[in-house]
């Protein structure tokens, strides 16, 4: 406890909690892989975010972080596709399906903008089925 001026008592914060709280910075590795994954997306649907979360979801708080978001969003956007595909019958189907294919492209390119500088990117518009 340190004293100051007026006889008021103040406490110092230890060193180490003060580290502690700090969030952990991500690997390159790290960074690199969910790169990958983000942009893998556009490409390959959901099936890189699963593979790698499959191998890897135990690595660190970002990659699981970054993985699940980007899971979450490819299943989203596979449902949506799936819907474009069943409301063809009525036509709508084909001016959807582009949009829902820009906008995957899109937020998988600012997903993989965001997470190759080391922050956490959260998907717009996806369903959160896992948490």
């Amino acid at each position: 406890m340190n004293a100051c001026p007026g006889g008021l008592l103040m406490r110092a914060a230890p060193l180490a909690k003060t580290l502690e709280s700090r969030p952990a910075m991500s690997s390159l590795g790290d960074r690199n892989t969910a790169t990958l994954v983000h942009l893998g997306g556009i490409f390959f649907g959901f099936v890189p975010a699963l593979a790698v979360w499959l191998i890897k979801k135990d690595a660190s708080l970002f990659l699981t972080g970054q993985l699940k978001e980007a899971l979450n969003f490819q299943i989203t956007v596979a449902l949506a596709l799936l819907v474009c595909f069943a409301l063809r019958v009525v036509l709508i189907g084909f001016l959807l399906a582009p949009v829902v294919f820009v906008a995957n492209v899109l937020f998988c390119v600012l997903a993989a903008f965001k997470s190759q500088s080391g922050d956490s990117y959260r998907y717009p518009f996806s369903l959160r089925l896992l948490q």
